[in-house]
């Protein structure tokens, strides 16, 4: 890994963007490495949990690198190096539908456009208290087309929404999490402590229940009350087929611990 360090630890994998001398700003090849580090965690069936932050105490992305954009634009078409983007999209993320594992936003700093766009496509945010979190795309002239316009009026309301938008402004972790977008606020200190109670949490829980949930909960969304209820889940199938299943009522039974395979 050159942009970015992918850790394995037991069940859960540890993903943190290591460019901080651009405040964690991703540029193609560094979507492209993260693209297949999220391919890597989705197939790897004793992954259960991830977590997402950058490098330092600043940032944990500034989005799209605009000075490595500007530089690329100089360029003839035969000088460019390779600027697509993985199919994850952004961060290898930001158009990824169909991962149900849950993966944790650990923002330690500024969130801002892409990294932004990268932590709402994550399933919980926990945030120090000094990060500031925005959509700034329209000062540059672009917008937050990483699903950004898309997921933030769909997580908090409306008019708070386009309020971010349509003038750039920051935020503050405070702010998002009166606005339900941040799960937790808490010091630069606490941070890991914070982000490693949620982790086990999330492993006392059986794995196919959770990306059950999260599957039935994502794409329910999309749906009608009453069809959205009416709706097989993939992942559902698999949990009520599955060892799992047997195991957390014949814990709960003999009054000890689930022992979760993920089978």
């Amino acid at each position: 890994m050159e942009f970015c360090r992918y850790e394995k630890r037991g069940h859960v994998a540890y993903v943190t963007i290591t460019r901080p001398e651009v405040m964690n700003a991703l540029h193609a090849p560094g979507n492209r490495e993260l693209g297949s580090v999220w391919d890597d965690f989705a197939a790897d069936d004793n992954l259960w949990v991830g977590v997402l932050t950058g490098e330092g105490e600043k940032a944990f992305s500034a989005g799209n690198d605009l000075k490595y954009t500007a530089e690329m634009s100089r360029l003839t078409r035969e000088q460019r190096p390779d600027l697509s983007m993985p199919s994850g999209g952004f961060g290898g993320l930001t158009s990824r539908y169909d991962l149900f594992k849950p993966i944790i936003a650990r923002v330690n700093g500024f969130a801002l456009g892409g990294g932004l766009e990268m932590a709402l496509a994550c399933d919980i945010i926990i945030a120090a208290e000094h990060a500031e979190l925005g959509l700034p795309e329209p000062r540059r002239g672009l917008i937050a087309g990483a699903m950004g316009v898309h997921r933030l009026p769909r997580h908090i309301p409306l008019k708070a929404a386009m309020g971010h938008m349509l003038t750039g402004r920051h935020m503050s972790a405070r702010r998002a999490y009166e606005l339900g977008l941040a799960t937790e606020v808490v010091p630069m200190a606490q941070l890991d402590t914070a982000v490693d109670a949620m982790v086990n949490d999330i492993l006392r829980c059986a794995p196919l229940s959770v990306r059950a949930t999260k599957q039935a909960a994502m794409q329910g969304l999309r749906m009608p009350l009453e069809e959205a209820g009416a709706t097989e889940y993939e992942w559902e199938m698999r949990r009520r087929r599955s060892e799992d299943s047997v195991e957390g009522p014949r814990a709960f039974a003999e009054k000890r611990t689930p022992n979760w395979t993920g089978k």
